[in-house]
């Protein structure tokens, strides 16, 4: 799994990267030039796009992502446990479900033969990015599941901003 995290995690820096030098260029073009790609806009939402449905997630895996869980951290371990276990399968169901609903609309606008709109490209080759994210989303719930049915966890881990903003304050006061 730690080349799988490393390709996730390279295709959102490269995303971001990509996207932000793309922009750069236009603008830069636009004013100093008076030119531009017609294409730019497009490739940066696709960029863009990429960036979201595998970031996703990488965000599960790091616990990036905010939750409401003040109520469910004064649980004792036990039912704080099998709380997050419902929790993870309602995320795993959700994830299924659009999982199940991208892949038929993909396969839709693949039939159909459309591109996009400023780039010769088929629009199910970038729609693709909506089952494969899905497919990672649940594939990193699915560890989660894993590590609160053996025990490795009690807690599903989300992003506290709280302790972040405290922690970062008490950085910026140290010597």
């Amino acid at each position: 799994m730690k080349i799988l995290d490393r390709i996730e995690e390279l295709i959102v820096v490269v995303m971001l990267a990509l996207m932000t030098l793309l922009t750069f260029l236009q603008v830069v073009m636009r004013y100093g030039f008076n030119s531009g790609f017609s294409w730019a806009l497009e490739l940066t939402t696709v960029f863009f796009a990429i960036m979201i449905f595998v970031g996703i997630s990488y965000g599960v895996r790091i616990g990036a992502h905010i939750g409401v869980d003040a109520l469910v951290k004064k649980f004792p371990p036990g039912p704080r446990r099998a709380t997050s276990i419902v929790v993870v399968l309602l995320c795993l169901l959700y994830a299924g479900l659009v999982l199940y609903g991208s892949w038929v609309y993909v396969a839709k606008m693949k039939i159909v033969g459309v591109e996009l709109e400023d780039l010769p490209i088929p629009i199910w080759v970038v729609r693709s990015i909506l089952p494969f994210g899905y497919a990672l989303l649940a594939l990193r719930f699915g560890q989660v599941l894993w590590a609160l049915a053996t025990g490795r966890s009690d807690s599903l881990h989300l992003g506290n901003e709280v302790d972040d903003a405290l922690k970062l304050k008490s950085e910026e006061a140290a010597p």
